[in-house]
């Protein structure tokens, strides 16, 4: 099998056939979504985690630019704890706009008949594969009890993308020759690991490096490995496509802000990745030790690129592990609002890779 892709779609939905999702895309295509016209919206409702992979959404709130960009618009928040449950709650429209991972993002933007898109990028790497000390090969999963976020998300559909690779089987209720196991939350991972009731994890950052740090566990996987030149999107911002054409100025002020938080990130980190941590306990999370803290922001890159390109071989994986069938994905990237601001800044532009 090829490279393993770390965004697949999240959750082994049955998606609508090729030409119904073209349709419906095509259809919504002639809405001005990528407009800057429209009035603000009076509220918008934004997804994120409590997760060092959506460090650019905990920044753009807690420094306050977000509220700055947005004017009048009032800014309202939801924590959650993995891509499928906020995918629910985006196509049940009680949010907006979600950062969340691509896989969920291919299942909102399929089963949502093209309504939901991404619109920017956000942080590129930052999951692993830890396991117990006694684990050093791939080999040695056999029999293992492996966690992740919750089923179908994005480190879940990984998981068990990589261990079809290896040559070893694991089915969605845990059974297999490898137990893939979903777990309630990351903190909860953290407790199973502890008490020996799980071999190890498949985890976004910040909890591969708290397993790694405070429980004595190692890297087995580091996704970057898996990846032409280390480059996967963990985390990209997805918009209501209703939304956007009606509020194109709210869109753009929420894109602003996240661009400034990527810079901010690139440019003083320290400063930034310190305000993010004072942020995690306020958000459910966790304040981080400093080696905890160094070693997650080490693992991403905060980018504006969704690295549209991914998106073919992220399905293909996931059509060919037999979790979902196949689907167009023409019209899932809206980047004319990305690409304006980038423009504007003296940025070069970023590729939709044709979809």
């Amino acid at each position: 099998m090829p490279l393993i892709a770390t965004a697949l779609l999240a959750v082994p939905l049955v998606l609508t056939a090729c030409g119904s999702a073209r349709q419906q895309a095509s259809a919504l295509a002639s809405q001005t979504v990528g407009a800057t016209t429209g009035t603000p919206a009076a509220t918008l409702r934004l997804g994120y985690f409590a997760n060092v992979t959506h460090a650019p959404a905990i920044l753009a709130v807690a420094d306050g630019d977000l509220a700055k960009q947005l004017g009048s618009t009032k800014l309202q928040t939801k924590i959650f704890n993995a891509g499928p449950a906020e995918v629910t709650a985006l196509l049940g429209g009680s949010i907006d706009a979600a950062f969340v991972g691509p896989s969920p993002a291919i299942n909102a933007f399929v089963k949502g008949s093209g309504g939901y898109v991404i619109v920017a990028g956000a942080v590129s790497g930052g999951a692993e594969l830890v396991v117990k000390p006694s684990i050093t090969t791939p080999a040695e999963l056999k029999g293992a009890k492996i966690a992740t976020p919750q089923l179908g998300n994005t480190q879940d559909v990984a998981a068990r993308a990589y261990v079809k690779s290896i040559g070893l089987t694991a089915t969605t209720d845990g059974g297999g020759e490898v137990h893939i196991l979903p777990a309630a939350s990351n903190s909860a991972i953290l407790t199973s690991y502890k008490s020996g009731a799980i071999d190890g994890a498949w985890v976004p950052e910040p909890y591969a490096s708290r397993l790694v740090l405070e429980d004595g566990a190692h890297v087995l996987v580091d996704e970057k490995s898996l990846w032409p030149q280390g480059q996967f999107t963990t985390t990209v911002l997805v918009v209501s496509k209703k939304y956007l054409a009606a509020h194109g100025a709210t869109v753009k002020a929420l894109i602003t802000a996240e661009l400034d938080a990527i810079n901010q990130l690139q440019s003083s980190p320290a400063a930034s990745e310190a305000t993010i941590n004072a942020a995690l306990p306020k958000l459910g999370g966790t304040l981080l030790k400093p080696a905890v803290l160094t070693r997650a922001f080490s693992e991403i890159t905060p980018t504006d690129d969704p690295i549209a390109s991914s998106l073919a071989t992220e399905q293909a994986h996931a059509v060919a592990a037999g979790l979902v069938k196949n689907a167009s994905l023409d019209g899932i990237f809206q980047l004319s609002q990305l690409n304006a601001i980038l423009a504007a800044q003296g940025k070069p532009s970023v590729s939709t890779a044709g979809y």
